[in-house]
């Protein structure tokens, strides 16, 4: 039979292929969670910044999402076929679906780019931007340079799943590093030094961005498993609608959250204006800057989970394609404890430790008001963190599995019917508190709905398996 170069994901252990992958996805997908929340940290910090810079960060962080939604779309769908083709042999439909994926990825984030750049305000307005003037400004102006970073931030976080899926998790983790680091590194230089405000926090950001695409470009010239091809780089139809059709979920998950945080934010703007402390001009950016700082923290913690799981795809679909359904009901077991750790870690933290959270957000030089409301939104806000840790583990083994429709569908669920739902009525009865008490609530009812999905698919899984290699042998 002929050998492969990734037959080691049929025979490996499941617990070591598992740490293998899903380390560095993790660790990746971290990494890119920072760079948003380092702009927080040293915006928070900088005295002629603070709590107006963090409310514009919170403004324009939905945008990001938009631009992270469609690249992941592409990227992890991509990683998912390319890991299934692989499996069963299909080295053709691997490379010309990468060559696709990466053509699309650069067509998309030019398209996007120009659409930001025209609709610059009107956006701004749609998700809060208009709480205060000086937010409003601070807010145009980082989003205009972190416009200018979005086809190098699309094409470096679409090609690093299909960068795993080549059986190189290492260094999509490195090439995401480095970018991070260097991030990490002009931030404090450019607004501290410098003081170029919001504008220095941006181009910090996107000089990172720059350096992981091009290490992503290097690597597609030095591909293992894979070997592109000139033909490869064009828009081939009947594979972009299957790898598309994967990565569907990863699309909805993070589209849906910028439904959920434009509702968020506007009802933020709105009850913030009737309570008696937030309705004063002065006080007015805090509630949106501190909900902000506890999604970037709860985007932390979702970028384990989900790097946890996305670390799967490439083992699971491998191993659908071989037929080892025992492999991948062992991972999924695995995967689901690991979720409800990670969960349960973080919940500990927030209801433990939300004043030393949010002192490392600039508290010092902000009034009592920001600290009392910080601690109330942690503890409240991310409650139900375990539930929420294992419905997203779910959702992406499900994508793993080949199961779009399914995966999809629990997604919107939990992030447009519940989320969007729920931040708007809850304020109607509870003010402020109803736009925290939405995300709990959304995130215990998902988990009724995952129960149910977890069960029949273990049943699924549980299924006599016939390996490819027990299909070659007879």
């Amino acid at each position: 039979m002929e050998h492969k170069a990734n037959d080691f994901l049929e025979t490996q252990s499941v617990g070591s292929l598992m740490r293998r992958y899903a380390v560095p996805c993790v660790i990746s997908l971290l990494v890119a969670a920072l760079y948003n929340i380092v702009d927080q940290l040293f915006i928070a910090n900088a005295s002629y910044l603070g709590s107006y810079g963090n409310a514009a960060n919170t403004v324009v962080f939905p945008m990001t999402v938009v631009a992270l939604a469609v690249a992941v779309m592409i990227g992890d769908g991509c990683c998912a076929f390319v890991s299934i083709a692989l499996g069963g042999g299909r080295k053709d439909d691997a490379h010309r679906s990468i060559g696709s994926a990466v053509l699309l990825c650069v067509i998309a984030s030019l398209v996007l780019t120009a659409l930001y750049l025209l609709f610059q305000e009107p956006i701004l307005i749609l998700f809060g931007g208009r709480v205060n003037e000086e937010t409003f400004h601070q807010a145009k102006e980082y989003f205009f340079w972190i416009t200018v970073g979005i086809p190098f931030y699309m094409f470096g976080q679409a090609l690093n799943p299909i960068i795993r899926s080549d059986g190189s998790p290492r260094f999509a983790m490195a090439s995401t590093l480095a970018g991070a680091v260097v991030n990490i590194i002009l931030d404090p230089v450019f607004i501290f030094v410098f003081r170029w405000g919001m504008m220095g926090a941006a181009v910090a950001t996107v000089l990172g961005q720059v350096l992981t695409a091009a290490l992503a470009v290097w690597y597609l010239c030095h591909m293992k498993a894979v070997r592109l091809e000139r033909a490869s780089f064009r828009l081939h139809g009947r594979l972009a609608r299957k790898y598309l059709a994967l990565g569907i979920t990863s699309f909805l998950s993070q589209i849906s959250l910028v439904a959920s945080m434009a509702a968020v934010n506007n009802m933020i703007r709105t009850y913030g204006a009737l309570d008696p402390v937030f309705g004063q001009e002065e006080y007015a950016q805090i509630p949106m800057a501190v909900v902000g700082i506890v999604m970037k923290f709860f985007q932390i913690v979702i970028s384990i989970a989900v790097g946890t799981a996305a670390g799967c795809i490439p083992i699971v679909g491998y191993n659908i394609g071989a037929g080892r359904k025992d492999r991948v009901k062992s991972l999924f077991t695995r995967l689901l404890l690991t979720e409800a750790l990670v969960g349960a870690a973080a919940l500990l933290i927030v209801e433990l430790c939300p004043g030393q959270l949010i002192a490392l957000f600039g508290a010092k030089n902000e009034s009592i008001h920001y600290t009392q409301f910080a601690v109330r939104s942690f503890r409240i806000y991310l409650c139900m963190m375990i539930f929420a840790t294992v419905n997203k583990g779910t959702f992406i083994f499900l994508q793993s599995l080949g199961k779009a429709v399914e995966s999809t569908l629990i997604s919107l669920v939990r992030e447009v019917v519940f989320g969007v739902g729920f931040a708007l009525l809850l304020p109607r009865s509870f003010g402020l508190d109803g736009v925290l008490y939405s995300m709990p609530v959304s995130d215990l009812l998902t988990f009724v709905i995952a129960a149910a999905v977890i069960l029949r698919t273990y049943r699924e899984l549980g299924r006599s398996p016939v390996s490819r290699r027990q299909k070659s042998s007879s």
